[in-house]
């Protein structure tokens, strides 16, 4: 593997990031110094929701450490405390609640539920304390809620417990989806309801914003691919938007002054698997054509985003005013949404160098900014560049690429990153997130989720002695593979 790729972290200086970037034939733009007075610093009207501080934002990763009834725990403070430390005048959902029990991606995550308005309530507090600890102030801060119903990804009891949106030919499989775990009319009907009261609650909780979740293969993202289900939530494009327009319309008109985004995977591609070799290849059970990938360009391995184009004008006259953009989806292509050098113990080696990913996601994002003025657009996809990971984020402002910087993984081992580069303090390099996908291989393994090599907090659970057990399981197994 290590003659195929080059770690970026191994790219020391600006020359050789971008003679590497030449010699991949990707553009991605770079400065080789960032200014503590630059594009990151800067102000930014967005609407509804306020003006932000600067250009950093916080995005919402799921959460496996809440309690069994969906509340939260003292890793699930600390982490949202953690967010406003880091200084990002956006903290964009804090993590990924769900709506419905039902709903849940794993037996921890949040979920809206009788006690939830004084959780949340308590939850933004955290975030606000930290951020005036780092700051000096909240003036400029700006909080929103992912809202989430994980559809084919549900596992509320630790097991898969399918609700899709229609039957696909390679990811059923995966999940032992049947006829019966397609969610009906009716049940997508009840759903918007659920989405609107969690919205109230949300509302009340002091929340400026709600994300309506559509990425990643859960449900508002695959409702967009359904090409073959049958019924007004599928088909044509007017079918298969109808879900989240419907979600749009009822929050605005019950709830006119909360602002609304949505992250959305703007393409998506072919299911991946390891190879022989261990190395990602596309699943040879993938149909061709493959139908199902919106802002696909029918193949499965390419980007079409005129649906896209035609979603986004719908959802900003609807009253949506933000956009995270990523792409695909962990569970099946997770190559293209979050560029590693490290797989997690599930998934597969990189297929081709992660600064391709990392350039590909950055100018889709691009593309969907130019075209879409009236939404604030936030990106993501860039914790991979880790040193350099300001330098491109300084040059994706300025060149407008995105409005805003989107900070994943990368938060969990240093979460102070943005208040260091705008108050002109050079990097800690021990805290820079390596991409060893700890942070996903251990919820995957029903362990808390966090950052197992770099956080101190997480160094000490006894949880890291048997991840180290499922690594080393899952190394030796791409070993006799290869």
């Amino acid at each position: 593997m290590s003659g195929r790729l080059v770690q970026v972290r191994r790219l020391r200086t600006h020359e050789e990031l971008r003679a590497r970037l030449d010699d991949l034939q990707v553009e991605l733009p770079v400065d080789a110094e960032v200014r503590t007075d630059g594009p990151l610093a800067a102000p930014l009207d967005i609407g509804p929701a306020g003006t932000l501080a600067n250009r950093w934002a916080v995005l919402p990763m799921e959460g496996w450490d809440g309690t069994t009834d969906g509340r939260p725990t003292d890793l699930v403070r600390r982490r949202w405390r953690r967010f406003g430390e880091s200084g990002a005048a956006l903290v964009w959902g804090g993590e990924a609640v769900a709506v419905v029990p039902e709903g849940r991606a794993n037996p921890h995550q949040l979920c809206i539920g009788p006690s939830s308005l004084q959780d949340l309530t308590e939850l933004r507090a955290e975030i606000e304390a930290g951020h005036r600890q780092t700051r000096g102030t909240t003036d400029g801060l700006i909080v929103g809620l992912q809202l989430t119903h994980s559809g084919r990804w549900s596992r509320p009891e630790g097991r898969p417990a399918p609700r899709v949106a229609y039957r696909h030919p390679v990811l059923d499989q995966r999940v032992g989806a049947t006829d019966a775990d397609v969610m009906s009319d009716g049940e997508l009907d009840d759903l918007i309801g659920a989405f609107v009261a969690a919205s109230r609650v949300a509302a009340e909780a002091g929340f400026d914003f709600v994300d309506l979740k559509q990425c990643h293969g859960y449900l508002g993202h695959e409702l967009l691919s359904g090409v073959d289900r049958p019924g007004p939530y599928g088909g044509d494009l007017d079918g298969r938007t109808r879900f989240i327009t419907s979600v749009v319309a009822a929050v605005r008109s019950a709830w006119p002054g909360l602002a609304l985004g949505t992250r959305l995977s703007a393409s998506d591609g072919v299911p991946h698997v390891a190879g022989p070799d261990g190395i990602g290849v596309p699943d040879p059970s993938a149909p061709e054509p493959y139908r199902y990938a919106f802002g696909g360009d029918g193949t499965g391995h390419g980007e079409g985003l005129t649906e896209v184009h035609a979603l986004l004008d719908r959802l900003e006259a609807a009253g949506v005013d933000l956009l995270c953009v990523t792409v695909g989806s962990p569970y099946s292509n997770p190559h293209v949404q979050r560029p590693a050098y490290f797989p997690p113990s599930d998934g597969y080696l990189p297929p081709h160098d992660p600064l391709i990913d990392v350039a590909n996601l950055a100018a889709t994002t691009a593309r969907l900014t130019r075209a879409h003025p009236g939404l604030t657009v936030v990106g993501s996809g860039l914790t991979y560049l880790q040193e350099w990971f300001p330098h491109a984020a300084q040059a994706l402002v300025r060149d407008g690429w995105m409005d805003v910087v989107g900070m994943g993984r990368m938060v969990l081992s240093y979460p102070t990153l943005p208040a260091d580069v705008l108050a002109g303090r050079p990097l800690t390099r021990n805290l820079l997130c390596r991409t060893f996908s700890d942070c996903t291989t251990a919820p995957r393994h029903g362990l808390v989720s966090g950052c197992y090599p770099l956080d101190e907090g997480y160094k000490q659970r006894p949880e890291r002695v048997e991840l180290t057990r499922v690594k080393r399981a899952a190394a030796e197994g791409r070993g006799r593979r290869a």
